[in-house]
């Protein structure tokens, strides 16, 4: 039977906008060869990173071409397989194109829990979740007592590592874009504070909050953010550079900042790469499995249905209009 599939129409020229891609028809599946499995999409994952993996611009990989497949992971269900691993009824986690159905190597899925929600392995439990782990566990080690700030406090990176934070007993202050944001990260991520931006004294808010300033900081949007915030850390700070988002779509050079108000702090600045912590993955599930079925971990999706819909929804994520993590949902849990 065949199935829908979304592609890119034309290479972006810039921030990709749903214009950029089309849904096209293909033809059914054939049977997996050897070490392959065959999958129905449940939900698939958009995340900022895709933006500029689609311009050739991310870790040295090449863009897709215009009709390929796009990078982006999803859980799904196996129909078929031929690989010894993986039997009929098993949900893994792949890079599947965004697609209704695929075919995937199987050394490259990852076979999930069904007793946790399904989509939070693409969420809080995939990818953005340890993201968020790494940099507050392994990189930052924030403990009792810290001050934690992180911007972006909406999104499921900066929600999760607020929320991590908290539970190990840190203050978190949030930066977050707009009021029903803001009221997230406090009415469901627990966040101590949380300052909207886009509010033209956000700053001094910010400093309020904070108190003596934050010990931690996560930084997940850019300069606009971090030049205001690094000011304000006290001494021997840790930050954590994560994401710069609002750089993914300049032509520019590459952003910087100045070295001396580093060693003025006597700061720790350090550089995150997901990529690095993919083999410890099964620790944070360990950790934030039973958080999320004990209400100590937030699980906020904002999703759209359809593959055909994955294009407005990715168009939505880059200009910050989602709210918690952004899903496609493109099959039922379970049939």
């Amino acid at each position: 039977m065949s199935y829908l599939e979304t592609v890119l129409r034309r290479a972006p020229a810039g921030v990709p906008v749903a214009a950029d891609f089309e849904t096209v028809e293909r033809p059914a599946l054939r049977a997996p060869a050897a070490g392959e499995l065959a999958v129905r999409v449940i939900a698939l994952s958009l995340d900022p990173y895709i933006g500029p993996r689609l311009r050739g611009r991310h870790m040295g990989e090449p863009a897709p071409a215009p009709g390929a497949a796009l990078p982006g992971f999803t859980v799904s269900q196996v129909m078929s397989s031929a690989h010894a691993d993986f039997r009929a009824g098993d949900f893994v986690v792949a890079e599947t194109g965004w697609a209704e159905q695929a075919l995937v190597r199987g050394d490259l899925a990852r076979k999930v829990d069904p007793a946790y929600p399904l989509s939070a392995h693409v969420g809080v439990l995939g990818m953005p979740g340890l993201t968020a782990w790494a940099g507050v566990t392994q990189l930052a080690r924030v403990r009792e007592g810290d001050v934690f700030s992180v911007d972006a406090a909406a999104g499921p990176v900066g929600g999760t590592a607020g929320q991590i934070a908290r539970n190990l007993g840190a203050r978190t202050v949030g930066i977050a874009g707009g009021a029903a944001k803001c009221a997230l990260v406090r009415e469901r991520y627990g966040f101590d504070a949380c300052v909207d931006y886009r509010e033209a004294d956000w700053a001094d808010r910010y400093k309020a909050a904070c108190g003596a300033g934050p010990t931690v900081h996560f930084e997940n949007v850019g300069l606009s953010v971090y030049g205001k915030v690094f000011p304000l850390l006290q001494n021997y700070a840790r930050v954590v550079l994560c994401g710069l988002a609002e750089h993914y779509g300049s032509d520019g050079p590459p952003v910087s900042y100045p070295l001396g108000p580093i060693v003025g702090k006597r700061a720790s600045v350090l550089g995150l790469v997901v990529y690095d912590f993919y083999p410890r993955l099964a620790e944070w599930v360990a950790l934030g499995g039973p958080w999320l079925l004990e209400g100590r971990l937030a699980l906020v999706e904002d999703t759209s249905e359809g593959v055909a819909s994955a294009p407005a929804q990715f168009e939505r994520l880059l200009k910050g209009q989602h709210l918690g993590k952004a899903l496609v949902r493109i099959g039922a849990d379970r049939v």
